[in-house]
């Protein structure tokens, strides 16, 4: 009997997932946390607030070591969600204003 050694790619995988599972939700904690303070705010300037606070180091208590690259499709990708799951709205008669 002979055991095959693990697969490294697999746990590459796994570890890049997880990474990107945390990245994402750093970024809806930072939405929802942005949205909440604005009450309700232009998609564009949600994005803007969102990748400035990232490039500052400002993701909140507790948050402050992890430094990743945030870019605009990584932010629209979890409004979208956000949206989807219905924490965020839009208003009806200016859909590109979200509300929390």
């Amino acid at each position: 009997l002979r055991l095959l050694p693990q697969q490294r790619h697999l746990r590459a995988e796994r570890a890049e997932a997880g990474a990107l599972e945390r990245k994402r939700n750093v970024l809806c904690c930072l939405i929802a946390r942005i949205l909440k303070v604005e009450k309700q705010l232009h998609i564009d300037n949600l994005v803007f607030k969102v990748m400035a606070a990232c490039q500052k180091g400002e993701l909140g208590p507790g948050l402050r070591f992890l430094s990743f690259c945030c870019r605009s499709v990584d932010v629209l990708a979890c409004v979208l969600h956000l949206l989807n799951q219905g924490y965020l709205r839009r208003q009806e008669e200016r859909p590109h204003v979200l509300e929390y």
